[in-house]
């Protein structure tokens, strides 16, 4: 049986004497201190030796009277312990423990579980004193003894007494006994040797009863245990399916985030690509033709800068939206941050393609609102058509891409047929890029002066800055041809800075400490908390007086990034240089940044000035100009001026200053010294005749227009 089993190992290693007893009386083993007290070979022998030896152990410990006790309570046939030393001497230590009779009919009546607690032999295994016993333990009977007689251990409290009560003979074990345990299923008897423990009786239940109670509870657990697992199989099948459902749509959606495009949902350049070479293996095949449209938002990074991604997102999804509605039919793609492509699969001629491009076109020219605010949309479109059978998705691409780059300085808001021409221009973009690249180190860029004067009195008061590439096979290339390339290949803030730094060294130089020099900065190399830097570090270098620098900045720039040009320009004014607007009136909201932006010079824009005496709408929005500015305390510039006519003009609205071919063109500064310059202005009387002969024309227009007014209007009736 497993419990005696336990107990025998218990046994072994327990340091006092111990024997295991069955309820039914049966010896089921002992420990090597309790064999070899009696000099016995084994527990069994030991045991044999106890019935022996019982009566000469009455005898010695008890007499007579003993005996009789013992028969009148029927101990004489109990089994006793005692220790037995070397020299023969018994020293009783154990009062009778168990009877067969008494231990059956006390499990009867007590013991109603049957599964084994070790622990209570095995706290009464540690050794120790009496003060041991006064802790209840569950699953123990303790009895002591002193001498020869029958002593209870302090805590027994009465409880047998009404069972042995019963029985015939009566028996009488103790006055007081522990209370029943709550796991009954043994008794360990504590054998004590005055205040120590010295060993133990230990009785365990039957090995039948044993059978009964773990049947049950086998039975028992087995129902339990059925329904556990099938509770812990639906509940595993549940996660499972739930786990699995995740999976599967983590794996759904990064296979669509692998395939198309986060934010609106295209497919993206992955996609496309593929979808190319599938298309042009068909054409191929079919001896068809298919075409590519690369689309490019227009100023998206001023949209971007000034409303905020969260509108620029907004915006890039509307644009979705429209191509979508457009382009239904054929492959719609987002290729990167503003730019989609549309593949048009289906052998589509030039007409149909181009009708297509200008739907697109047409379809943006409607504003779009978002958050609360109207955003015109304006797109680029290049268009490319597979030429030949042995065009690869590469070339067309290409060719859509040259196309698109001739949309994009065409105008905006249109769209280009790629030409075999747009290669040859391409290769010499990217030849001037090269070049371009070299012409810092090799000091190819010269700057030109051309002289500004006030408008009063025709005087001489600054110089603009132009910068001119002296290429060494080309000649001279003008900052519209190479400009563009610099800004592309990322080298205009590097030339910005050789001429900022140029421009002050020469003007440092002059002997007129009172004439100014304007340089321009563009708003691809303006960088907010760089810019500054910059120009402190050039005022530095060349010991230029600060009041004496002017920055030209145009309105592009403004609506890139409202707050971080406005802290710019700041800095940079509070350092004493002054601000000035170029090509006032071209933007689209020139009148709202005059309030916000530090300026100190407007500058009236050519096209304004070409077109000056010639349309009355003209004249209004320069002389608005020039009042605007009169009111804001900001000097007004004219550039652009060719005829004596167009200063008579400017001068009776009250422009401040004027520069143009008429008083000089960009040359070198050798060539254009101020003495030079001065010279060259027109005369004063000439001037002055002119405005004569415009006041009266002036005159005359108006008494024109007065009579107009006054004219009688007449109906006529049908």
């Amino acid at each position: 049986m497993k419990d005696v089993r336990n107990f025998r190992k218990l046994a072994g290693v327990f340091a006092g004497f111990m024997i295991v007893v069955a309820f039914a009386g049966a010896i089921h083993g002992a420990n090597l201190w309790f064999s070899h007290s009696l000099y016995a070979r084994d527990a069994m022998d030991a045991a044999r030796r106890f019935d022996r030896e019982l009566q000469d152990y009455i005898k010695t410990a008890g007499g007579s009277q003993a005996e009789e006790s013992a028969a009148s309570t029927g101990l004489r046939s109990s089994i006793d312990t005692w220790d037995t030393t070397a020299a023969g001497d018994a020293k009783p230590y154990f009062a009778p423990a168990k009877l067969e009779f008494l231990i059956d009919e006390f499990i009867r009546h007590l013991h109603t579980h049957d599964d084994m607690q070790v622990e209570s032999l095995v706290w009464f295994g540690s050794g120790g004193a009496r003060d041991a016993l006064d802790h209840r333990r569950e699953g123990a009977l303790p009895l002591g003894v002193t001498g020869s007689e029958t002593t209870p251990a302090p805590n027994i409290v009465p409880l047998l007494k009404e069972t042995l009560a019963t029985r015939t003979p009566a028996i009488s074990i103790a006055d007081n006994l522990i209370g029943p345990p709550s796991d009954p299923s043994l008794i360990a008897l504590p054998i004590l040797n005055g205040p120590n423990v010295a060993g133990a009786l230990v009785l365990v239940h039957d090995q039948a009863r044993t059978g009964v109670f773990l049947t049950e509870f086998l039975r028992l657990g087995l129902a339990i245990m059925i329904a556990l697992c099938a509770t812990a199989m639906l509940l595993a099948s549940f996660f499972v399916w739930v786990r699995f459902r995740d999976r599967l749509k983590d794996s759904q959606t990064i296979q669509f985030l692998a395939h198309h495009d986060a934010l609106t949902s295209l497919p993206n350049r992955t996609v496309f690509a593929t979808k190319l070479n599938e298309a042009l293996r068909l054409a191929h095949a079919k001896a068809t033709n298919i075409a590519v449209m690369l689309i490019d938002v227009d100023k998206f990074k001023q949209i971007n800068d000034t409303h905020g991604h969260a509108v620029g997102d907004l915006f890039l999804q509307v644009i979705a939206d429209r191509l979508r509605s457009v382009f239904g039919n054929h492959v719609v793609a987002r290729l990167s941050g503003d730019e989609f492509a549309v593949l048009i699969a289906v052998d589509t001629d030039r007409k149909a393609l181009t009708r297509l491009a200008a739907t697109m076109i047409e379809a943006t020219r409607t504003p779009t609102r978002i958050s609360g605010k109207d955003l015109q949309i304006s797109l680029s479109i290049g268009v490319a058509q597979a030429r030949e059978a042995t065009w690869r998705a590469s070339r067309l691409l290409h060719c859509a891409d040259l196309a698109l780059y001739r949309a994009k300085h065409s105008g905006r808001s249109t769209f280009k047929w790629y030409s075999p021409d747009m290669d040859a221009e391409a290769q010499q973009r990217k030849e001037l890029e090269g070049d371009l690249r070299k012409a810092l180190k090799q000091d190819e860029f010269r700057l030109l002066y051309q002289p500004q004067f006030t408008l009063s009195d025709l005087r001489l008061c600054g110089y603009e800055t132009l910068l001119r590439w002296e290429h060494p096979e080309k000649g001279t290339i003008s900052p519209t041809v190479f400009i563009p390339i610099a800004e592309e290949a990322g080298l205009i803030e590097e030339i910005g800075s050789w001429v900022l730094q140029r421009a002050c060294m020469e003007a440092a130089a002059w002997t007129d400490s009172s004439l100014t020099i304007a340089v321009n900065v563009s708003p691809a190399q303006f960088s907010p908390g760089k810019t500054e830097d910059r120009v402190a570090l050039a005022l530095e270098a060349s010991g230029l007086d600060p009041g004496r620098l002017e920055i030209e900045i145009t309105e592009s720039l403004l609506i890139s990034d409202t707050e971080a040009v406005v802290k710019t320009l700041t800095h940079v004014r509070e350092m004493g240089v002054s601000i000035a607007m170029d090509d006032f009136g071209t933007g689209f909201s020139s009148l709202s940044y005059l309030s916000r932006f530090p300026f100190d010079t407007i500058k009236i824009d050519r096209s304004f000035v070409a077109t000056l005496g010639k349309s009355r709408t003209t004249d209004a929005v320069v002389a608005s100009i020039v009042g605007l500015g009169r009111s804001l305390g900001v000097i007004i510039t004219a550039e652009g001026i060719e005829n004596e006519h167009q200063v008579t003009l400017l001068r009776a609205t009250g422009c401040d200053k004027v520069q143009g071919f008429l008083f000089g063109r960009p040359m070198d500064l050798t060539e254009n010294d101020p003495a030079t310059a001065q010279a060259r202005r027109p005369e004063q009387e000439t001037v002055s005749g002119t405005l004569l002969e415009l006041e009266l024309e002036l005159e005359d227009d108006e008494r024109e227009m007065a009579d107009q007014d006054t004219r009688p209007v007449t109906t006529q009736v049908a």
